[in-house]
C-alpha cells in the first residue's frame, strides 16, 4: 500500500487514484501472470485468483469495500477503476471476475452480518463463490423456479436443481435462490441463501459449452442442510436480492467488459486486414463500443449515488450484447476463414471468445426481454 496518498474522494480523488494505480501497475506489470496458449480453465481460475489476491494485498482492490469486510472504504467508482485497468491488462479471466462484482456488493448490502463473517476470503481471492439462479424450466422467467428450501427448525433443507451455474466446480459457496413459499407466490415466495458447496448432498456436473470450455455446471441439491443464519436479506425476500444482483451485474462488471471490448477493437484495427469496404462495419462497431462506455460510466456514477433502478440497467445489457457480438462478427469476417479452420492454439482463444459472444444476447436476460423491460418499465409503452 506504499505510495497511496488517499483519501480518494470526489472527481479529483478518483483521478488521483487512477493515476497512482496506473503507475503502480506499470512498475509491477511483469510480476502478474498472464494468459498463455493452452491454459486450462482451472489454470485460468488459479491465475485470476492469484492476481486478485495480489491486488487485494497491495490495497488497490480493498478500496470501494467497507472496513467491516476488510476494505478501505470509499466510492464503488474506485472498484470500477481497478476493474478497468485489470481488463485492459488481461489480469483476470473476465467472466470469473464478474462473479465477484455481482455477488459481493449484494451480500454486503443485504446481509452485512453474514458478509462480515464470510465474504473476505471471496474478495481477496482465497476462495470462489457462484450464483445459483437459473433452472431447467426457470431461466428468464426466474419467478417460476422450483428448487425448494423447507424449514426444518434451526436449518433449511434444500432439494432441487440449478443449471448454467458459472464456475460451480471451483466454488466454495453459492448464493442460491430457493422457493420457501408456494409456487403460486411466484417472486414473493423466494429466499436467498448462502450454501457451502462441500455440504453433503451437493453434486456439481460441469457442462462442456460450444466455446470448448466447461465454465457452466448443473448443480443438484439432495436434502442439503443450510443453517438459518445463512439467509441473505429476509425470508421471502429473495426477489429483492436478485434485483440487487442484476444492478450490480450491469455496474462495475459492464464497465470492465467495455474496457476489454475497446482493447480488443484496438487490437483488431492493428492486426486485421481491414480495407475501405470494412469502414462502415468498423465505424458502427466503434459507435457501439463508445455508446456502451458512455452509458456504463453514467451507470457507475448513478449506482454510486444510489440513483438508478434495475429496469434502467436493461439498456446497458442491450448495448453490451450488441457491441460484443458486432466485434466478434467483424473479427470472424476480417480473418477470412482463420477463425473457422486454423488449428494453432493462438487462434483457439479467439475462436472460443467468438463462440461465447453468441450468448451475450441470452445470458443475464435475453435481448428480447430486456427490450420489453425498457419499453414497459422505462418508456411506459405498455399496451392497454
Amino acid at each position: 500500500m506504499a505510495g497511496k496518498t488517499g483519501p480518494y474522494d470526489g472527481p479529483e480523488g478518483l483521478g488521483r487514484f487512477h493515476s497512482e494505480l496506473t503507475v503502480w501497475l506499470d512498475e509491477h506489470d511483469t510480476s502478474f501472470p498472464r494468459r498463455a496458449c493452452g491454459m486450462s480453465l482451472s489454470d485460468e481460475v488459479a491465475r485470476s485468483r492469484a492476481n486478485q489476491s495480489r491486488l487485494w494485498q497491495a490495497g488497490w482492490l480493498r478500496y470501494g469495500w467497507p472496513e467491516t469486510v476488510g476494505g478501505l472504504g470509499g466510492s464503488r467508482l474506485l472498484r470500477a477503476a481497478v476493474a478497468e485497468q485489470a481488463a485492459r491488462r488481461g489480469l483476470f479471466y473476465d467472466t470469473l471476475a464478474a462473479v465477484g462484482e455481482v455477488l459481493g456488493p449484494t451480500v454486503v448490502e443485504a446481509a452485512p452480518g453474514l458478509a462480515e463473517r464470510c465474504i473476505t476470503p471471496f474478495l481477496d481471492g482465497t476462495e470462489g463463490w457462484c450464483q445459483g439462479f437459473s433452472e431447467p424450466e426457470a431461466g428468464s422467467d426466474l419467478a417460476s423456479l422450483r428448487c425448494r428450501a423447507v424449514d426444518a427448525g434451526d436449518h433449511w433443507v434444500v432439494t432441487g436443481q440449478k443449471v448454467w451455474t458459472s464456475y460451480a466446480q471451483f466454488a466454495s459457496r453459492m448464493v442460491l435462490l430457493a422457493r420457501t413459499g408456494s409456487a403460486e407466490d411466484r417472486h414473493r415466495g423466494i429466499t436467498a441463501l448462502l450454501v457451502d458447496m462441500d455440504s453433503p448432498g451437493v453434486t456439481v456436473r460441469p457442462l462442456q459449452a460450444i466455446n470448448d470450455m466447461a465454465e457452466f455446471s448443473e448443480t443438484f441439491f439432495d436434502g442439503v442442510r443450510v443453517s438459518k443464519d445463512r439467509v441473505i436479506g429476509e425470508v421471502g425476500g429473495g426477489w429483492s436480492v436478485a434485483m440487487r444482483m442484476l444492478r450490480h451485474e450491469r455496474g462495475g462488471i459492464f464497465w470492465m467488459l467495455s474496457a476489454w471490448l475497446l482493447d480488443e477493437l484496438e487490437k483488431l484495427a492493428g492486426t486485421a486486414d481491414l480495407g475501405v469496404a470494412d469502414d462502415e462495419a468498423v465505424g458502427r462497431l466503434f459507435a457501439s463500443v463508445a455508446a456502451l462506455r458512455a452509458r456504463s460510466w453514467t451507470t457507475q456514477h448513478r449506482l454510486a449515488a444510489g440513483a438508478i433502478e434495475t429496469p434502467e440497467t436493461s439498456i446497458d445489457k442491450i448495448l453490451m450484447a450488441t457491441a460484443e457480438q458486432e466485434l466478434f462478427d467483424l473479427v470472424r469476417t476480417s480473418l477470412d476463414g482463420v477463425l473457422e479452420f486454423a488449428d494453432d492454439e493462438s487462434v483457439a482463444w479467439l475462436r472460443s471468445s467468438y463462440m461465447y459472444s453468441r450468448a451475450a444476447s441470452v445470458y443475464g436476460g435475453t435481448a428480447e426481454i430486456q427490450r420489453n423491460i425498457v419499453a414497459d418499465q422505462v418508456l411506459g409503452l405498455r399496451s392497454p
